[in-house]
């Protein structure tokens, strides 16, 4: 068997880390092997590494080992759970390094990139599930996966073996432009008068200047348009504050790595499409449209300037005002957003598919019992996920849902969702709140709490609390405008070539990000000329880019021969 890339990743770590801890897991925890799967009496055992939250919220007694998750499995399954190891951040990843190289893997675990998937596979560690998978999955999990067209599939399959079960999030493009909707009203805006949620760069630049020359928030000193420093993310969930509306409108798609017109891979943030953008923000710098302090501000320090009134337009998910203009309204009762799409001049909103993957669950290669891991899978992500009584039937994790407990206490520290599950969730939320279905139809208790809230904003929308406000403005405008704009077939998607990692991008990608950043604040600010974009690409390139596109490019010609 060979080792030579496994231990080649565990040198990456830090040694001396590295040899502490393995001297403190020898005392905590002995290693996995077929015979400690089964115990005394015959009762199956799952030794497992689990993904951790410093802020689980269990119950005072509650343990990642013993919760009301484990005890399901046991009372269900006839398993008992035991881990191996617990981590969080790069103390799982050291753990799971360190499982790797000795060879004495749990008999289950997740595994963060499909990279570290393949060293498993390669040097022969886990089990094929292709079988247990086909026998054993629900229909409902196989529709799942089947959502994704054989994406996630694909992802956790060599040679046309399904060798893990991947972990599937959804799409939940786009990033929106959210405005004070109540500011628009009191000046006496028109934006967007076809009433299609879509809105063009010219009317969103507009808007800005008038939040700016008639400070509707009455501070004395409004804001355009903030944004971050690092203008990009390349995840959904990280696109609050940053430019990817703009640049989507060019059809660039930054820190994205996407096959350019000849077919070749490139990555978003050098193409032609975002110099276009960056080009927008730096004319709005000069104007005062765009924060004039942009490129020195926290993020503490933007969502201060939104709350006190100083700016009233937002880039960010559908979901930001949950965790991010509640703020607003916690200051102003009259605070009231709405959320639009910047379309481009064919009238079409350009978004990137977002990784249907992202980490997975592996079977330790000599275990008994493979068939377990889709036992778990289907019933946490089956039958937990379409109970109609959660209270009834499952009353200690219908306990959990109340208190917030962290879904990594769960024995998997994955999500499996179907690609349009938002739009699902969208759907029944609106059905219970328009009186089709009734709320106890709803399978989801986040999405029965979400339509209760929406129920109770709408019979009296001056004295809903700030919770309730959150739900609304997420769930029916937020969630709506995507369900609005996947109706009409607004969105032009684009399938992004690669999502992991490779050793470059590893030893080189955060300067690859240090000299994004600061170039794109100088081109914005005008510390430098547009043209310098071309001077980034070039050092872009030769600091590592061109490395990286090269092994990208072999992972690829190698995946299409597995």
């Amino acid at each position: 068997m060979k080792r030579n890339s496994l231990f080649k990743r565990v040198t990456m770590l830090s040694m001396a880390s590295i040899m502490t801890f393995s001297l403190v897991a020898c005392v905590e925890k002995e290693p996995s092997n077929a015979a400690d799967s089964a115990s005394e009496n015959g009762e199956k055992i799952i030794k497992m590494g689990r993904v951790t939250s410093a802020n689980s919220k269990l119950p005072e007694g509650d343990t990642y080992e013993d919760n009301a998750y484990t005890r399901l499995v046991e009372e269900k399954l006839g398993v008992k759970i035991e881990n191996a190891f617990e981590g969080e951040g790069e103390d799982y990843t050291r753990q799971v390094a360190l499982a790797i190289s000795s060879g004495e893997l749990p008999d289950m675990m997740r595994v963060d990139s499909r990279e570290e998937l393949k060293e498993l596979v390669e040097n022969d560690l886990i089990a094929d599930l292709t079988d247990v998978y086909n026998e054993n999955a629900s229909d409902y999990i196989k529709d799942i996966y089947d959502s994704y067209d054989g994406r996630s599939l694909e992802d956790a399959s060599f040679d046309e073996r399904l060798m893990a079960l991947p972990a599937t999030i959804g799409d939940e493009a786009p990033n929106m432009i959210w405005i004070r909707k109540d500011w628009t009203e009191k000046l006496g805006l028109e934006i967007d008068s076809d009433g299609d949620r879509s809105i063009t760069l010219d009317e969103l630049e507009k808007t800005a200047k008038a939040f700016i020359e008639n400070d509707p928030g009455e501070t004395g000193n409004p804001i355009g348009i903030p944004m971050a420093y690092w203008l990009n993310s390349g995840s959904y969930g990280g696109s609050a504050l940053n430019m990817t509306s703009i640049a989507g409108i060019f059809n660039a798609y930054p820190r994205f790595w996407l096959e350019d017109e000849n077919g070749k891979i490139t990555n978003g943030s050098i193409t032609e499409g975002t110099k276009q953008a960056l080009g927008v923000l730096s004319d709005w710098y000069k104007e005062g449209i765009l924060d004039p302090q942009f490129g020195t501000r926290t993020w503490d320090d933007i969502m201060a300037l939104v709350t006190n009134g100083q700016t009233g337009i937002v880039t960010g998910p559908w979901h930001i005002p949950d965790w991010g203009l509640s703020t607003v309204r916690e200051m102003d009762k009259n605070a009231d957003f709405e959320a639009y799409s910047l379309e481009d001049e064919n009238g079409k909103v350009n978004v990137a598919h977002t990784n249907p993957t992202g980490a997975f669950i592996v079977v330790r290669k000599d275990y008994e019992h493979p068939e377990l891991a889709i036992e778990i899978l289907n019933l946490f992500y089956d039958e937990l996920a379409n109970s109609k009584d959660l209270e009834t039937d499952y009353p200690e994790v219908a306990e959990y849902k109340e208190l917030g407990v962290d879904g990594s206490t769960r024995p998997f520290n994955i999500e499996v969702l179907k690609s349009d599950n938002l739009l699902f969730d969208y759907s029944t939320i609106m059905g219970a709140v328009n009186g089709e279905i009734e709320m106890g139809e709803i399978a989801s208790s986040e999405a029965r709490d979400a339509a209760t809230s929406i129920k109770k904003y709408t019979e009296n929308p001056s004295d809903a609390d700030t919770a309730v406000w959150s739900k609304y403005h997420s769930r029916v405008k937020g969630m709506g405008l995507i369900d609005k704009l996947t109706k009409e077939d607004k969105f032009n998607w684009v399938n992004p070539v690669y999502f992991g990692n490779t050793e470059t991008l590893e030893k080189k990608g955060a300067n690859l990000l240090k000299l994004e950043e600061e170039d794109f604040i100088k081109i914005v600010t005008g510390a430098e000329p547009l043209e310098y974009f071309d001077t980034f690409v070039s050092n872009w390139k030769s600091q590592g880019g061109d490395e990286i596109i090269a092994e990208i490019e072999a992972i690829n010609a190698d995946r299409s021969n597995e």
